[in-house]
């Protein structure tokens, strides 16, 4: 059996143009983490794409390194010969979903959401409404041109979060604490890159968390609800991540991924459900995002995501061998899982072990 594993930033998908350093770090420790699983899995051969900054970089993998302008037919190609393709990708400016059309147009075999699921979960505003419809508290927002934003007059009041429709890794996300803020937060974020359309949502404090599922033809396998470790200078970046969440923290959280995973079409594979677990009691009503008590799911990330590399470090199996079986709709045993915490940072490390 043969997998194709493609990663867009470490892969080749920006060769002979810089590559963005938080992404490089977080893609490298993905792609590093789940070559290293598929390459253990008993008759299977890897395949993968790396861009020359990486090429000495070792990987049980046969690694081909892409020219400039060769990524198209390079992961058309690929995909065709592989039993089944893996894109990591960031959702932005339709990367995500080009890659795994060209997937589907070339014949290959997903091992994540095909792109009907990728195109209902990186429009941002288009997911949280699908989930709204669906009964799943999402946190309600507007569809804003940054251009023609003004701090003295927001369409909602502060706090809220200005972050782009489409992003991916908090690229770009801001906190507009208050009305004062409002003006210098708003030119910062032109300053950064952040135009066009844009979501502004209410600012919604808890514990941010996340938990990843695999989906397939026999339902959704969940895996170990985690912590968010998020930047406090109201920029949100990502900075890694704690597991296990403990006790109903973890069954609330387990809880609302699946409620959200079950509301898009599309989606199989491996995703990641970005959620925020209020200090009081999740009870609201239905599709309720206003309650103050309301856990609420923030976004989907259709694609592999950091987490995996704290997740394989407490599982007592290979998930890459447990993703290619629901792939395959083969009957899955519960995972289980090793004692203790971990704590992992956004390259990949562990940073510490209960």
């Amino acid at each position: 059996m043969r997998v194709f594993i493609y990663e867009y930033v470490c892969g080749g998908g920006l060769a002979g143009r810089p590559l963005p350093a938080s992404l490089a770090r977080e893609g490298w420790a993905m792609l590093a983490s789940i070559v290293a699983d598929f390459a253990r899995v008993e008759g299977c051969d890897v395949v993968t794409t790396l861009d020359s900054p990486f090429a000495d970089r070792p990987l049980p993998a046969l690694a081909i390194v892409p020219r400039p302008g060769d990524e198209p037919d390079l992961v058309r190609r690929l995909a065709a010969e592989a039993d089944w393709t893996l894109v990591i990708a960031p959702e932005f400016d339709g990367i995500l979903f080009d890659r795994v059309r060209w997937v589907e147009e070339a014949g290959g075999r997903l091992l994540g959401p095909s792109s009907c699921g990728v195109a209902a979960t990186t429009d941002k505003h288009r997911c949280a409404r699908l989930l709204a419809d669906a009964g799943v508290p999402v946190v309600a927002g507007r569809v804003v041109q940054v251009a023609e934003l003004d701090g003295t007059r927001l369409p909602l009041p502060p706090p809220v979060v200005l972050k782009p429709r489409d992003g991916a890794g908090s690229q770009n996300t801001f906190l507009i604490a208050h009305s004062e803020s409002a003006s210098r937060v708003l030119r910062e974020a032109m300053e950064s890159g952040l135009s066009g359309e844009a979501l502004l949502q209410p600012f919604v404090p808890g514990l941010a968390a996340s938990v990843s599922l695999l989906i397939g033809s026999n339902g959704p396998l969940p895996f170990l609800a985690g912590e968010q470790l998020l930047s406090a200078d109201g920029r949100f970046q990502y900075l890694g991540g704690r597991l296990p969440l403990a006790g109903d923290r973890s069954r609330r959280a387990v809880a609302l991924a699946e409620r959200a995973a079950a509301a898009v079409p599309g989606l199989r594979g491996f995703i990641g459900v970005d959620l925020v677990l209020t200090a009081g009691s999740p009870e609201s009503p239905v599709g309720d995002s206003d309650s103050p008590h309301a856990d609420v799911v923030i976004e989907i990330n259709p694609r592999l995501t950091t987490s995996y590399v704290g997740l394989r470090e407490l599982a007592c199996a290979n998930l890459a061998g447990r993703m290619l079986r629901m792939a395959e709709g083969k009957v899955m045993e519960p995972l289980t899982w090793r004692s203790g915490a971990i704590g992992f940072s956004a390259d990949g490390r562990i940073t510490y072990v209960d």
